[in-house]
């Protein structure tokens, strides 16, 4: 989990793919956290991201570092409705204070669940690992 993390914020942005019907949909991300141990990302309830994911918690993730690696990310995504939670991502990522606290009724924290993460370059062989 410590190295999908560190490569989602080394990458600065990472996108998120999600089912809208049978037409994917692509998104760029910007924060995560660890919180006990889980890997977390957030958005907001009013979006349709949202939605989707409520609908279809399946989700890929990717995102390409400076230095040609890049991740592929496989999970479902869990909400996780805990102040404790959301409030880890906001001490992970004080930016989002602009726009959200942990008690407006739209912020919302989901973390991974059964992730498989793939980390490619055209230099090695890849890496697969779970958590």
């Amino acid at each position: 989990m410590e190295k999908a993390l560190q490569f989602l914020k080394d990458s600065g942005v990472f996108y998120i793919a999600t089912i809208d019907g049978d037409q994917p949909r692509v998104r760029p991300f910007g924060a995560a956290c660890e919180f006990e141990g889980r890997l977390y990302i957030t958005t907001n309830n009013q979006k349709p991201v949202y939605r989707q994911i409520e609908k279809n918690p399946k989700v890929e993730i990717s995102s390409m570092t400076k230095d040609g690696r890049w991740i592929r990310l496989s999970a479902s995504l869990v909400r996780d409705d805990r102040y404790e939670a959301r409030h880890a991502m906001f001490e992970a990522n004080p930016s989002l204070r602009r726009m959200y606290d942990e008690n407006d009724g739209k912020f919302e924290v989901l973390y991974l669940k059964d992730a498989e993460a793939v980390i490619c370059s055209f230099t090695a062989a890849p890496e697969t690992f779970r958590f």
